[in-house]
């Protein structure tokens, strides 16, 4: 038989020990802590909920059109989807080229030079405006100044650069979490050998936050893949292939939906089927993406 001993505590009040030196688990704290797992419980199926519904919608709604072979070869002439899924990637790869590098370095300034300076605030204060920023204020700044101001035609690069108005402050925020988190003490052993500050944000810092700064990325080209008020503003539509962006209309899967709503209901299979092609595209980069973080991450031993 357990033998308890009563210890008496100013704050607390007598704690009850067992007889090896363990306070007893009292039926309070038992019912406190199932009562946390049952409302975190409901918590993440109440989340689930709508994200499960909206996926299979998705699926059910948009399997039909994009089973079919014609859908991948053909453009939207033809019965196709393939104009607007090149014009979607051209888009977003060069919103990617441009933003990716830009926010990576502005978050390495911010991180490891900044040192809390006038600049670094107000870098930071103004990534956090620009990440509230909406997708129809950041085209209609593009295109003030690339068509009021310059009188320059419309194209798929102009969508690009409205695009990169919206990834960078995803990739700045995202890296610059990533890279706090990196251990002080791995800096100060590259710099305890003799290695240069560059060299060790290249090749120490920069690798053990890959997979962190990684996923922020995908989150932003998430985001700015499925953005249908750039394209509305900023370039013309086509049904054909244009596999140019600096030059005439170019279709994309945001537009495409757009357009196919407008329809009427017999093209609700194509909006669907747009849809469901484009989370499909995101979902191929994101783990195509992870996939190379782990290859290029540090190794466990």
């Amino acid at each position: 038989m357990t033998a308890t001993l009563e210890t008496p505590n100013p704050s607390l009040g007598p704690v009850k020990r067992d007889a090896s030196g363990f306070t007893k688990v009292t039926g309070r704290r038992k019912f406190t802590d199932r009562t946390a797992l049952v409302l975190v419980s409901a918590a993440l199926l109440i989340a689930l909920a709508p994200l499960v519904w909206l996926l299979v919608t998705l699926v059910v709604r948009g399997i039909s059109p994009i089973l079919s072979a014609d859908w991948w070869q053909f453009d939207e002439l033809h019965g196709g989807a393939f104009n607007a899924i090149v014009g979607t990637l051209q888009q977003t790869l060069l919103a990617a080229v441009i933003s990716i590098p830009v926010g990576i370095f502005v978050a390495i300034y911010l991180v490891e030079y900044g040192n809390k300076s006038v600049l670094a605030r107000f870098t930071t204060f103004m990534v956090d405006i620009l990440s509230g920023v909406p997708s129809i204020v950041a085209a209609l700044f593009i295109y003030a100044v690339w068509r009021t101001t310059l009188g320059l035609p419309r194209s798929g690069f102009v969508v690009a650069l409205a695009l990169v108005l919206l990834m960078i402050p995803i990739v700045v925020r995202s890296t610059e979490e990533m890279l706090k988190i990196v251990p002080q003490d791995l800096r100060e052993a590259s710099y305890a050998l003799g290695v240069p500050k560059w060299r060790t944000i290249v090749s120490i810092v920069l690798p053990t936050a890959l997979s962190g700064i990684v996923t922020g990325v995908m989150l932003s080209v998430a985001r700015v893949m499925g953005e249908s008020a750039p394209v509305l503003i900023l370039v013309g539509s086509t049904r054909a292939v244009n596999n140019n962006p600096f030059e005439g209309n170019q279709q994309s899967l945001p537009l495409m939906m757009v357009q196919q709503y407008n329809n009427g209901p017999d093209a609700l299979d194509k909006v669907w089927g747009a849809a469901l092609t484009l989370v499909l595209i995101v979902a191929v980069i994101y783990f195509g993406a992870k996939l190379v973080s782990r290859l290029f991450a540090p190794k466990k031993a």
